[in-house]
């Protein structure tokens, strides 16, 4: 192969690179005609054609159940050639406004790397005594090598190109979803938060969101203001652990010019700027007991009194806030006040741990390899079976957070387009039952390992097989591919063992 033949192959725009590979077998075979096709769901598409009158067939489509030499050479993966008079596969229709007709057609398949034809490419000649094209056995030997590799390298530059659009469509989605909150999950425990969320939002009541840290209750408040009558209004949010006491109260609640050394202006606070909108306090549990007392007062009688002011102001604002303490035990310890607790929690609604609705964590993984690829101007990696089985299985003490800087991190270190088992940190990969997922180690006691022995003992061959096919399943997320291959048995057997033992998903 030449340089030149070289240089051809390092094209990427798919429609360049075939253009100019079909330009070149014309002229290798010294005629003036040929087209390549792409097979796409029920029909052969004319992606390229050159030579007199062609331009009537690029773009055409042929039904994939219309005999064709095309569709003969993409479903038998193999050269053919075609006398166009006598053979029976060839689509006449296709030439019938030609006023120069083929008269033979060499046809070869165009394979991806692992040999799945895609489509086909036609030279054909058009001379009434058939005699342009060179059929030599060892020409066209070489001739296939030829148009396997070009078959490769236009596969690579057609899945470039699909990458590279998917990457300016995410680019696009993420510039209009930039200041939307994205909420993904399908776990019965989380949709049920989701139903309470939107029933929640067509009231004026207080909500009160708990969880533990990163489980996404911003989101959820933010969700809530945008589904209410008050979206058009605004949506402000404080960290009550942000900032210190003092800072806290004037930001909240606003200062008079001369209220303390420093305030040579008035301020407005977060809960006027709010006026008609939403305010989410989050770490609530965190708000000092003297600012508790004052936020009792906006809750009852929506007002507010900024620092230094004498006269109170009127504002309407409905209050969302969220903790991931445990208030009532606060109230009992004094921390907390109970009355403003109660105003606070008209509106209840729990979010769920990550590993509590690990079937959202597969979803979530490809939401934030989308994201964080385009944020990192990389191409898409994925995920091997192995790695996305240990991140399902992982406890996620850090939840969503955690979840989605785990993945920045991986799309970072990991050299190959596969994030692989080994790329995974071994703190979230070690699935040892004899270590804590928070860092501490479980000791199994002798007096343990004989209480279960007695126990194993005392259960007939069905009860113990029925128990370790559910022991399999929760250790999988009930992913029955999972178990079967953790049991090492396929998994139709092992998916009718689970019907003959009467298992059930999610069976306790």
């Amino acid at each position: 192969m030449n340089q030149s033949s070289f240089e051809l192959f390092k094209e990427l725009n798919p429609e360049a690179l075939q253009k100019k590979f079909l330009n070149s077998l014309l002229k290798i075979q010294n005629v003036q005609r040929g087209s390549i096709w792409i097979k796409k769901e029920d029909t052969y598409l004319c992606v390229e054609a050159e030579g007199d009158e062609t331009g009537q067939i690029k773009g055409i489509s042929l039904d994939i159940q219309h005999p064709s030499i095309v569709g003969w050479v993409i479903e038998n993966k193999k050269m053919t050639i075609a006398e166009t008079k006598s053979d029976r596969r060839h689509y006449k229709e296709v030439e019938n406004k030609f006023s120069v007709k083929s008269s033979l057609i060499l046809c070869f398949p165009l394979f991806f790397r692992d040999k799945k034809v895609y489509g086909a490419v036609q030279i054909i000649d058009t001379t009434p005594n058939k005699t342009s094209l060179n059929l030599d056995k060892g020409y066209l030997e070489q001739l296939q090598n030829l148009v396997d590799i070009f078959s490769i390298a236009l596969s690579n530059a057609i899945l470039y190109s699909n990458e590279k659009q998917k990457t300016l469509r995410l680019k696009t989605a993420l510039k209009e979803t930039k200041h939307k909150s994205i909420i993904i999950g399908q776990s019965k425990s989380f949709q049920q938060c989701l139903d309470l969320v939107k029933s929640y939002a067509d009231t004026e009541f207080h909500v009160l969101i708990t969880g533990e840290s990163g489980t996404g209750k911003e989101l959820i408040a933010e969700r809530i203001h945008k589904a209410s009558a008050r979206k058009n209004k605004p949506f402000l949010v404080q960290n009550c652990s942000a900032i210190p006491e003092t800072l806290l109260e004037s930001e909240l609640f606003g200062y008079k010019k001369g209220a303390f050394t420093g305030a040579t202006t008035d301020k407005m606070g977060l809960f006027e700027a709010a006026d008609g909108g939403t305010v989410f306090l989050d770490e609530i549990g965190d708000m000092p007991m003297s600012i508790q007392a004052s936020l009792l007062r906006v809750l009852q009688k929506n007002e507010i009194k900024p620092l230094g002011e004498t006269r109170v102001r009127h504002v309407d604002i409905r209050i969302v806030t969220a903790t991931n303490k445990d208030i009532k035990q606060m109230i009992a310890e004094n921390s907390f006040r109970q009355d403003l607790f109660y105003r606070l929690s008209v509106l209840p609604v729990h979010l769920p741990s990550l590993k509590k609705r690990r079937e959202d964590i597969p979803l979530l993984i490809q939401h934030f390899l989308e994201k964080e690829s385009v944020e990192a101007g990389t191409m898409e990696k994925k995920l091997s079976t192995n790695a996305m089985q240990s991140l399902v299985s992982y406890a996620w003490p850090g939840n969503i957070r955690e979840l989605e800087n785990l993945i920045r991190y991986l799309i970072v270190t990991a050299q190959d387009d596969y994030i692989e088992l080994t790329n995974i940190p071994l703190h979230v990969r070690d699935q040892n039952p004899d270590i804590d997922p928070f860092g501490g180690h479980v000791q199994t006691s002798k007096k343990d390992s004989n209480d279960f022995i007695s126990t194993i003992g005392n259960m007939t061959w069905p009860q113990l097989e029925k128990e370790y096919v559910i022991s399999l399943l929760k250790k999988n997320n009930w992913n029955i591919t999972w178990a079967a291959k953790a049991s090492g048995i396929n998994r139709s057997t092992f998916a009718s063992r689970m019907r003959k033992l009467e298992i059930k998903r999610y069976q306790e």
